[in-house]
Order: C-alpha cells, then sequence, then structure tokens
C-alpha cells in the first residue's frame, strides 16, 4: 500500500494519539508494509519485524541511506562518532563487546548481582521522601532519579556530582522532545551546550579514571577489558554519553508506564503486593503491552529485500513499529489485554537480533524493584489524571507526568 506523501508518519507522530497509539497501530497492521511515497517503508506486524531485527542486509547506519530520501542530519552527538547503537557490524560488535565487558556475563557475571543490594536502597530512599506528602508526580519525584542515580553509580560518577548530571539527563531529554510552542533555536543551543559541559565532565572523568582505575564500569571500558581491542577516547565519550541518555530513557517510562497500567488494573496492583514474585513475568507483559520504546526508524537495507509482498529498494528509510509487532493478534492471543502471566511472551520490547538492548539485564531489574517497591508501600494510591499528559516524542513514548495521591507509606521493610 503506497499513501500520499507523509502521511502515515503524520498520522504515527501526531500528538492526537500519543495517549493512545494502539487503535492506530491495528489498523496499520491491515497492511503489514506500507509505503509513504516518497517516504518511509513502515513495518507493523511481528513476524515481519521480527525478520527484519534478524536480517543482516537491514543496516542501523543512517550513511546508507539514500541520501534523496534522508532526513536533515541532527546534531545530537555533535562532536562525537555514532554510538554503535547506530553502526551495523563488525564494528557495531566491536565496541558493543567492549562496553558489555564491564556490564555482565561473562566478563563480569556478578556485576547486576552485586547492584541489587544498592538499587533497594536507593528506590527506599526516594519513597521515603514521599514522607509528608499525599500526593506526587511520579515522574519528577521518582521515574526520573531512579534510574540516572542508578547510571552514575555504575559508571563511576563521584557522588558529589550526580547532581550534574540530572540536570544534563534532564537538558539532553527535553530535547528529544519536539515542542511546537518553544524557540527551536534556544532549544538547540540549550542542548548543545549540555552535551559540550557532559561530554568536557566525561572526558576529565575518564583520564582520572585511566590514572587511577576504580571498581566501576568506566574505568573497565578505559582498561579496554574484552576481547577486543580498546576504544579510543572519542568512541569512550560516544558509549559513555549512550550509557547516560539511552540507559535511562527507556527506563524512566518503563516504570511510568508500568505504574499507569498497575493502577488502571487494580487486581493485579494488589496481587504484586502479596506476591512479589509475580514481578518477574509482570514486567515482561508490560514491555509487549505498554513499550516505552514504540519503534525503531532508523533503518535501511544494504540490498533490495522482498518482505510481505512488497520490494523495500536498497538504501530506502524503514521504520519498525515494536509496539504494533506486540499487539499482533498473529502472535499473541487477546493482544489488547494485560495479562502477567501470558505464556511464551517473547515480546519485542528491547528490540531483537544484534541490536537488541544491550542493558535490558539492568532495566529490567530496576524496574522490577522499583514497582514491587511502590505497591508494597503507597497506601491506596490512585490516578489523579487518566490519561495523564504525554511527552510529545512518538518514539520513547511516556507520560511527561504522573500525578499520584495515596494515603501513607507503608515503612520500609528492606533495611
Amino acid at each position: 500500500m503506497t499513501q500520499t506523501q507523509g502521511s502515515l508518519v503524520r498520522q504515527i507522530t501526531d500528538y492526537a494519539h500519543r495517549a493512545d497509539p494502539y487503535p492506530l497501530y491495528a489498523e496499520l497492521r491491515k497492511t503489514p508494509v506500507a509505503h509513504d511515497e516518497e517516504g518511509p517503508y513502515i513495518v507493523s506486524t511481528y513476524w515481519e519485524i521480527h525478520g527484519l531485527l534478524h536480517d543482516p542486509r537491514l543496516s542501523s547506519d543512517a550513511r546508507n541511506l539514500d541520501p534523496r530520501a534522508a532526513p536533515e542530519p541532527v546534531d545530537e552527538d555533535e562532536g562525537l562518532p555514532p554510538s554503535f547503537l547506530k553502526l551495523d557490524p563488525p564494528e557495531h560488535d566491536r565496541l558493543r563487546q567492549l562496553a558489555m565487558a564491564p556490564f555482565g556475563p561473562p566478563h563480569t557475571p556478578r556485576r547486576l548481582h552485586t547492584m541489587r543490594g544498592e538499587l533497594t536502597r536507593i528506590v527506599g530512599e526516594l519513597i521515603d521522601g514521599f514522607e509528608g506528602r499525599d500526593r506526587i508526580d511520579l515522574v519528577d519525584h521518582f521515574s526520573f532519579p531512579f534510574p540516572v542515580t542508578v547510571i552514575c553509580r555504575l559508571l563511576g560518577v563521584p557522588r558529589e556530582d550526580e547532581a550534574r548530571f540530572h540536570t544534563w539527563a534532564g537538558t539532553l531529554t527535553t530535547g528529544l522532545d519536539p515542542d511546537p510552542d518553544a524557540d527551536a533555536a534556544e532549544r538547540q543551543r540549550t542542548a548543545r551546550q549540555a552535551r559540550t559541559e557532559l561530554a568536557t565532565y566525561l572526558s576529565e572523568l575518564i583520564e582520572e579514571r585511566r590514572r587511577a582505575p576504580g571498581d566501576d564500569m568506566l574505568s573497565a571500558m578505559v582498561a579496554g577489558q574484552g576481547p577486543e581491542e580498546g576504544m579510543c577516547r572519542m568512541e569512550l565519550l560516544s558509549t559513555a554519553a549512550l550509557l547516560l541518555v539511552a540507559g535511562h530513557e527507556t527506563t524512566v517510562n518503563l516504570i511510568t508506564n508500568g505504574m499507569l497500567t498497575l493502577l488502571r488494573n487494580p487486581d493485579v496492583l494488589v496481587r504484586l503486593r502479596e506476591d512479589h514474585h509475580l514481578v518477574v513475568p509482570l514486567v515482561e507483559e508490560l514491555l509487549r503491552f505498554d513499550p516505552p520504546v514504540q519503534m525503531l526508524p532508523q533503518r535501511t537495507p544494504l540490498s533490495e529485500i522482498d518482505i510481505a509482498g512488497v520490494t523495500i529498494p536498497k538504501g530506502a528509510p524503514v521504520w519498525l513499529l515494536l509496539a504494533s509487532g506486540n499487539r499482533d493478534p498473529q502472535r499473541f492471543p487477546d493482544p489488547d489485554r494485560f495479562d502477567p502471566q501470558r505464556k511464551d511472551n517473547q515480546h519485542l520490547g528491547f528490540g531483537s537480533g544484534v541490536h537488541s538492548c544491550f542493558g535490558a539485564p539492568l532495566a529490567r531489574l530496576e524496574a522490577q524493584i522499583a514497582l514491587t517497591e511502590l505497591a508494597r508501600r503507597l497506601v491506596r494510591p490512585r490516578l489523579l489524571e487518566d490519561p495523564p499528559a504525554y511527552r510529545r516524542n512518538a518514539v520513547l513514548r511516556g507520560p511527561r507526568q504522573l500525578p499520584l495521591a495515596y494515603e501513607g507509606l507503608a515503612p520500609d521493610g528492606s533495611r
């Protein structure tokens, strides 16, 4: 199916659909591969998305886009090389392996396990901060500060500098959201300044870790642990910046979307409060039902690809609608029902294939601890706005705010 130029893109990115994009996705799935004339090919069904995520002919490198179809470049990584997120094998594999070596198995298999206690303490302290209130904005008071603090601890940022990271992360996150009412030039200037300050800080921290390594992820990356040749300074900067932004952004939305879903399904909230073991399949179902990353809009074939009766030419832009694939009835029975005990839940919430989210184990653990403790400690929580105000970003979808009211706090029994 070919639409008039830009019509599908306008529908997908239209803010009117942000609170509930799933009826639109259901319409799109009637044509598994649709084409905006002279625009992207949009893939919306599970098996087609899954196949392309595992197809080595589909590139993540924007330099492989046909220049006639490429959008205007965005200077989000100004002065830095592309992160491995935007590269193809073998260069992607080299950088990803170097980043993963200090993050978890097989090189440091106990890192996440040993972080569980620290994550639980951070969550407990944040919830303790709700004392004396009867309402909060979950995003500002919990979902945002939690994962940023975790990334700082993981990278080895001194605690006295964590507040600066919170500021930079907030500025860069805001820059990801289109805002028609804001001064575009001023937003760009502010974001560029934040990136420059962050790069300068990280560069200095890298040199400190080179002189005096610690037991942190940045020290390990500087030392070049892993099977491949170590990263150069610019690659270290690019990877550290990626970990800060991508490493916390999905978790902010996962926790916020998760709490919103639980409050809309109070029976599940009660079950989680009574049985914390439910949280593992519950988080997997959240990743299917309302994933923080809705789509992957930067893909292009390295050669012509035939899929679902459509030929996608070399260099054409391709959008993979992960959230639509997660609601595909051809893959998931009763897909619009939130079912924490769903069987065979091989969702696309963290992508799949060589570019699957390498931070997924940490994001899962953060969400499991956060949602368990929120369910256990908030006494009779309720939504104050439904639907809440959403961010304008159609890719990283989540509420901009989530105002909650509650009647008190249960004591923290973990400390």
